[in-house]
């Protein structure tokens, strides 16, 4: 094989008429001595158009300022991008052509950081012909790029002077470099062309990606198309009817060179790219050689532009697609709900879909699996959707559907997953649940429609899988009062205005108080008292609940520790914990920390947990009691009896007491109501495993003599002392043994 050293041109160190030509300056840019040294090291001796090469060396972008400013006929800058400072290259080439106005030099940046890129403002608004990384460039490709610049500096060079094209090429390059979409561009470069040469605008251009795309009249489309051609726009090649124009389209991009005959002209654009353009147009009469240059110059220029066009596609793509699935992504989604709004289409509606359960299929089959569904699901919605739906995806197993509402039927949507998808060869059953969000219906832009769409599908959600739920005004304020009262519960807590109030529990048998339950309040700046009901639920949502839950530990257990002091021994304190504490990994260390610190006995502190979520997490649940019991503290089932627990389970928890819930409470005066049997039934479970049974709610006599005669030990209620501040449960307890009521043993 034939080495690609072997195709570059040498000259002979002896040869004396090579050596009297004047040679190409090119100016090395750069703070690192070894680039200097290994640049004309490889360039020795080589000849760019029968000349040789002559190096002039700045390191630092204040000392090439000097020499440009004094240095005439320079042809090339090597350009570092970061010297003296990360920009020092690009301020550099700001200078070059603003205020030193030395437009012919074609610069090259280079850098030794492969991350680093122009942004596409820079790539824009810079005259920067060439970007290259110093990896890259080899000898041979640092040769080839030197070759094109110097070629390109020395047309430009001598048609400035003279003549009116090279206007027409700088300004039309700089209007196409403003150009997004690669068919503005390519209309501009039939414009472009066709005055440049003084003809009318008519032709026509097809593309093709060099990596992706074979040459072939039926795969490529016509992008652009003027005069006799306009027709053919977004057509194949294969559409057009002249044989001759579109043999030289196909033979120019195969060969990547400019085809001429006397009537007619193909030129190429981006040879080397990775995008490719093949420019035909009629022109009538054979091109001269003047024309021929300002082509050439003009091919050169249309080439960087297109480069930069490209760059422009592929960074478009990474912010506007999903890297995965290769669909819109929630930032394109955004726009097009924007772009939709903006004319006019307000019939449409965006669905979000979120697949029902997935997260525990990729846990438990593994994320290559769950990636392979994803891409079922993609594909059978790009399949299943009309071409006026944008199927896009906003992130993770959520997709969104974009179109015309008749098009988007959410029972149709729903009934694209009856059917089982194939992965891996097995049959794999999925459900989707939908957020609906009509555009008509709410105002708001991209972002907003989304987020009330997901408040639709967090709605769905909760119903059950499968379902599916319109936002509606309602929904949006219900969300708006839950992140108001959210805010305003972080600044309550931050400035103390949350409070504990104790309930008295008494024991049916004596009634002595045996002990109290605390009970977490907030009082707003109002005034106005807010009820627990309200707020707790967003406090375990947002996690307030984790810092909330231990304050309230911690002032429980001081009071119950004040209390024993004042001579109220044995009164145990009750205090509730939400799942969110038990998962918390430092739940235990917390726990620990507040017996130490208060000086509680940890006997007479009892944790009480909801039936419900004793019932989500048995086994880790069942652990973390293990270990709370081995502290000494007790622990309670609280609302028993609202769930479904087991016997076997509910022995496996090893908790120490059960508080029959308040609507069973409340219902055992009602004749016909099952109350009164659930109490009685948990009442004999806790006699039966050996557990104390706590009724609450109890706000009558007969409702207590009922309790009292099925054997329930404890009660807490109106009956016997509403919930009260500290100060007031001290003095109700002196007055409790005034009266004779003797406190707890």
């Amino acid at each position: 094989m034939v080495e690609e050293q072997d195709d570059i041109l040498f000259c002979s160190e002896d040869n004396e008429t090579q050596a009297s030509l004047p040679g190409w300056k090119v100016l090395i840019v750069d703070d690192e001595d070894d680039v200097h040294r290994a640049t004309v090291f490889a360039m020795r001796n080589l000849l760019v158009a029968g000349r040789p090469l002559e190096f002039l060396h700045a390191h630092s972008a204040a000392e090439a300022r000097t020499l440009l400013a004094n240095e005439t006929g320079i042809a090339v800058v090597l350009l570092d991008v970061v010297m003296e400072k990360v920009d020092a290259g690009l301020e550099l080439v700001r200078d070059i052509r603003d205020r030193l106005n030395l437009l012919e030099v074609r610069i090259i940046l280079r850098t030794g950081q492969p991350g680093y890129a122009p942004e596409m403002e820079v790539v824009r608004d810079y005259d920067i012909n060439d970007y290259k990384t110093k990896a890259e460039l080899t000898r041979i490709k640092l040769y080839t790029t030197l070759t094109a610049a110097i070629r390109s500096y020395n047309q430009l060079h001598v048609i400035s002077a003279s003549r009116r094209g090279l206007d027409l090429i700088v300004r039309g390059s700089a209007r196409l470099l403003a150009e997004h979409s690669i068919g503005d561009f390519a209309a501009g470069v039939i414009t472009q062309i066709t005055g440049l040469l003084g003809l009318p605008p008519e032709g026509l251009i097809i593309t093709r990606r060099q990596d992706s795309e074979p040459i072939s009249a039926s795969g490529l489309r016509v992008v652009a198309a003027a005069g006799r051609y306009a027709g053919l726009l977004g057509q194949p090649l294969n559409r057009l009817d002249d044989d001759e124009a579109r043999d030289m389209l196909l033979r120019s991009l195969d060969t990547e060179v400019s085809l001429f005959n006397e009537r007619r002209t193909v030129l190429l654009l981006g040879a080397h790219s990775g995008m490719q353009m093949a420019a035909y147009i009629d022109t009538a009469a054979p091109i001269d050689d003047t024309d021929h240059q300002l082509i050439e110059v003009f091919c050169a220029n249309m080439a960087v532009c297109l480069d930069n066009l490209d760059l422009l596609a592929q960074l478009n793509a990474s912010a506007f697609v999903d890297p995965q699935l290769k669909l819109p992504n929630r930032t394109r989604l955004v726009q097009e709900i924007d772009h939709r709004r903006r004319h006019g289409n307000t019939d449409d509606l965006l669905v979000l879909l979120n697949l029902d359960h997935f997260s525990e299929t990729n846990e438990a089959l593994g994320h290559p699996y769950g990636d392979r569904i994803l891409r079922a699901v993609a594909d059978r919605l790009l399949e299943h959707s009309a071409s006026r739906v944008l199927v896009a995806r906003v992130h993770g197993d959520t997709f969104g559907l974009l179109g015309a509402a008749r098009l988007l039927q959410p029972e149709a949507v729903i009934a694209l997953f009856d059917d089982p998808f194939e992965i891996d060869h097995t049959e794999q059953m999925l459900s989707a649940s939908l957020g609906c969000v009509a555009l008509a219906d709410v105002p708001g832009d991209g972002l907003e429609t989304i987020k009330n769409a997901s408040i639709a599908l967090k709605r769905a959600k909760a119903v059950g899988r499968g379902s599916y739920c319109y936002y509606d005004r309602e929904m949006g304020i219900e969300v708006q009062e839950r992140v108001r009262l959210l805010r305003n519960l972080r600044n309550a807590f931050q400035h103390d205005r949350l409070f504990l109030c104790y309930q008295p529990q008494i024991d049916l048998a004596s009634g002595r108080v045996i002990g109290a339950e605390a009970l977490l309040r907030w009082k707003a700046e109002s005034g106005e008292l807010i009820p627990p009901e309200r707020f707790i639920a967003i406090a375990e949502y947002s996690g307030l609940i984790i810092n909330i839950g231990q304050w309230v530990l911690r002032n429980a257990c001081h009071r119950q520790t004040s209390l024993a002091a004042a001579g109220f021994t044995g009164f145990r304190m009750a205090v509730n914990v939400s799942l969110a504490q038990f998962r918390h990994p430092r739940f235990l260390q917390v726990l620990q920390e507040a017996i130490a610190d208060t000086g509680i006995d940890p006997t007479l502190l009892e944790l009480e947990i909801t039936e419900s979520m004793a019932m989500l997490e048995p086994d880790y649940i069942a652990g973390v009691i293990r270990d709370i019991k081995a502290l000494g503290v007790s622990v309670a089932v609280d609302d028993f009896g609202t769930g479904f627990s087991s016997l076997s389970y509910l022995q496996r928890l090893d908790v120490d007491r059960l508080k029959i819930d308040r609507a069973f409470v409340t219902a055992l005066q009602a004749a016909g109501n099952p109350g009164e049997s659930i109490a009685q039934t948990v009442v004999q479970l806790g006699r039966n495993l050996g557990l104390a049974v706590i009724a609450e709610g109890v706000e009558t006599d007969a409702q207590a003599h009922s309790l009292r005669a099925m054997g329930c030990h404890e009660a807490q209620g109106y009956l016997f002392a509403r919930p009260m501040e500290s100060a007031d449960l001290a003095a109700w307890l002196a007055q409790q043994r005034a009266d004779g009521i003797p406190p707890a043993a």
